[in-house]
């Protein structure tokens, strides 16, 4: 069975409310930011978050090892299947964000990323890489959270590829908590729904096409247990970290293995 659509009229309104909403991010960020706490600047971007996924009829669906609003210096890792992600993580606790260097051109959201935290990265350049753990430890050791998309890329929500274990070199180096995540847009009659993702050769406005059309999208958020960066090394946390978030997707697909352990190498 196909997902429920939206008329043209409902995407029409639903698009103008995303424009407002984005220039009123703008302005808050411009006049109001200045005037704000740390505290007060992380509650008002949550509340922004959370208002642009109602907007969208994204419906967020937490749960696992739950965070509480207090949790502080943790790198949370998670799978990338759409820019959904990042408004629906933040909607959840304060967490700043590495984002590769294409996001800082686009257009309003680009600009509300970098106003925000995002910290920006050339993947393929070595030397980028270095300031990159570099800027996440720094941000670690001021008690701030991180998240990253170890795969490197975003896929269409039916997959899991390698994780990239290069960032994951910041939380060994203070010690930092790591909290892997997963993340998964089921579809209302089973398996994924590959329409809410945004990826290979999809531009950012096909993709905002597809989420308006749709009445409504939920996204599952399950946290696995933090793990204690000071134990392992990059490869080991990459390697458990990716284990944590396929098991969670396979119990939730109904096709868990009897133990972790037992997970297979390839994608599940």
């Amino acid at each position: 069975m196909s997902i429920a659509r939206t008329s043209l009229f409902t995407r029409i309104w639903r698009s103008m409310c995303v424009v407002t909403h984005l220039l009123r991010g703008v302005a808050t960020v411009i006049f109001i930011f200045p005037r704000l706490s740390p505290e007060q600047r992380e509650e008002t971007i949550r509340l922004w978050c959370v208002k642009i996924l109602a907007i969208l009829h994204v419906n967020v669906r937490a749960r696992g090892h739950l965070p509480n609003i207090a949790t502080r210096a943790t790198l949370f890792v998670a799978n990338h299947v759409s820019w959904i992600d990042v408004w629906a993580l933040k909607s959840q606790l304060p967490m700043r964000f590495v984002a590769k260097s294409e996001v800082r051109r686009w257009p309003i959201i680009g600009w509300l990323s970098a106003q925000t935290g995002t910290l920006f990265v050339e993947r393929n350049k070595r030397q980028e890489t270095g300031e990159a753990i570099n800027s996440v430890e720094d941000a670690l050791r001021n008690n701030d959270n991180l998240c990253f998309f170890p795969e490197g890329t975003s896929t269409d929500g039916t997959t899991l590829q390698p994780f990239k274990t290069s960032l994951f070199q910041a939380a060994v180096n203070v010690r930092a908590h790591v909290c892997p995540v997963m993340i998964f847009y089921p579809h209302p009659h089973g398996g994924a729904n590959t329409e809410a993702a945004f990826y290979g050769d999809l531009t950012l406005i096909t993709s905002l096409r597809s989420v308006l059309s749709q009445k409504e999208i939920v996204v599952e958020l399950d946290f696995a247990e933090p793990l204690e960066a000071s134990q392992n090394d990059r490869r080991q946390l990459a390697e458990q970290s990716r284990a944590a978030i396929a098991y969670r997707w396979n119990r939730l697909l109904r096709t868990v293995p009897e133990t972790a352990a037992d997970l297979p190498a390839a994608t599940p």
